[in-house]
């Protein structure tokens, strides 16, 4: 498939169509994006979505784009609760053991951080705020000292998800006050404190209890995106209900759009099932890592499927991704270390070309399959010009500048010396341009310096190869 245009576009779930993406206040994105409920070790589920959204936020970037992005940290809920109470220590303590093996995973994995990371329990007073605006509007009510919003009352619910509101049932994590509500579509903003809760609770203007889970979103991202924004991003699995609780609640409170473009990123399956925690079908990164997988070959497989697409994980296509990686690194290294004479401006022409195919793949709803075709087609291709002595010393810096250009979107690249010093690069090349005019004295002379700084040199009719001295 060939696409002409270097527009970005997305998939935007609000409307179920491909859009060209213009963020509100001209180069500046704002992006929240859904992280994780902090009662156990994230598995790779989970990470395909953060990846994914890394991906994202990387690309605009790359794109020029100002970014500022919000992950939030999900740290009370049911299963925090029980998770607390199961080992008999406070709430806070509990989660901060996942909230800290959360920012250590993403680390491993390459993920860029975000400019902020709230955690719900610090929102708490921003929480019934809203609650107190919607209860002022008359759109949500309180029953057995719960509050629920009320969809009924609320004409534009389903604008996301295209539910029929007259069917739904209740959401998981609402099932427990199910019987409280006025109607079963109805949803807790606000969960009154019960024996099962123990000591978590909040005393507040609305009672003594704590959030409902929808609600902790749409208060973060009000505090610190405003009433509108550009991107909202998580997992397919919270688009209904969790997505479009957060668009009712927050419109109805604002009177204002909530985020203009939402992606979401599909499941992982293992063996034909999504992975997850309920089903125990699921591996930890650090499982992987255990069992001596490469980080930057885990991410690799991560982004090798489109966001949209189901991605089955098996061992064989994570060593796949692993020959792939090599494979990107091997030619980087081939480009640092190579350095040829020739004034062919064949490379160079490549590159340019397979920058606008990258950028077209890239840019049509962030299409990573055919992007990584388009870098694997210019790594073939380079290394048949490299191999036929056609590469001169501008084409190989072209090239690798273009990986990576690829890589600060990608991040698979574990090669190190591409911080090689410039002024060792041009010392190299001037003792080139000395040994083609048979300058043989300035030639020693500088391989002799170079082998003082750590570089030693191989020789061959058409060029040098340059390795690091142990």
């Amino acid at each position: 498939m060939i696409y002409y245009r270097l527009t970005l576009s997305f998939f935007n779930s609000l409307g179920k169509r491909l859009e060209e993406f213009h963020p509100l206040d001209n180069n500046d994105v704002k992006m929240y994006t859904c992280g994780p409920t902090v009662y156990d070790y994230a598995h790779l589920g989970n990470f395909r979505t953060f990846v994914f959204q890394d991906l994202l936020r990387k690309y605009l970037k790359y794109k020029k784009y100002n970014v500022y992005q919000i992950q939030n940290i999900t740290d009370v809920d049911d299963k925090t609760i029980r998770g607390a109470q199961v080992k008999g220590i406070k709430l806070g303590e509990f989660t901060s053991k996942y909230s800290n093996s959360f920012f250590e995973d993403i680390s491993t994995l390459g993920i860029e951080k975000a400019e902020v990371y709230p955690s719900a329990t610090d929102y708490i007073p921003d929480m019934v705020s809203l609650i107190k605006r919607l209860m002022n509007k008359g759109l949500a009510y309180e029953s057995q000292g719960s509050i629920y919003f009320r969809v009924a009352a609320y004409p534009e619910y389903g604008k996301l998800s295209q539910v029929n509101s007259s069917h739904i049932q209740p959401d998981t994590r609402d099932k427990n006050d199910q019987y409280s509500k006025k109607d079963v579509q109805d949803f807790a903003l606000w969960k009154g404190w019960t024996k099962e809760d123990g000591d978590v609770y909040w005393e507040t203007a609305i009672g003594k209890g704590r959030p409902g889970w929808h609600i902790e979103c749409s208060a973060m991202a009000l505090k610190h995106l405003d009433d509108s924004f550009d991107i909202h991003s998580g997992g397919i699995d919270l688009l209904f209900p969790h997505h479009e609780n957060e668009i009712a609640q927050s419109e109805a409170a604002t009177s204002r759009p909530f985020a203009k473009y939402w992606l979401h990123c599909e499941h992982l399956l293992v063996d034909g099932q999504k992975m997850s925690k309920s089903v125990g079908n699921y591996y930890t990164l650090r499982d992987l890592l255990s069992k001596g997988y490469n980080p930057k070959a885990i991410r690799y497989l991560l982004l090798s499927c489109h966001y949209r697409a189901q991605l089955n994980f098996t061992f064989d296509a994570l060593t796949q991704a692993n020959n792939s990686v090599t494979r990107i690194n091997d030619f980087l290294k081939r480009l640092e270390h190579t350095i040829f004479k020739s004034k062919d401006l064949i490379l160079e022409n490549l590159t340019l070309k397979t920058k606008k195919l990258f950028e077209e793949r890239m840019d049509h709803d962030l299409s990573t399959p055919e992007a990584l075709s388009v870098i694997f087609d210019f790594i073939r291709e380079s290394n048949r010009i490299i191999d036929e002595h056609k590469a001169s010393a501008n084409g190989l810096n072209s090239a690798r500048e273009l990986i990576l250009a690829f890589d600060s979107i990608f991040s698979v690249i574990t090669y190190s010396d591409t911080d090689l010093d410039p002024n060792l690069r041009t010392l190299i090349i001037k003792r080139e341009e000395a040994r083609k005019k048979k300058d043989w004295a300035t030639s020693d002379n500088l391989r002799t310096e170079l082998r003082k700084r750590g570089i030693n040199l191989e020789d061959s009719p058409d060029g040098v190869i340059w390795n690091r001295i142990d």
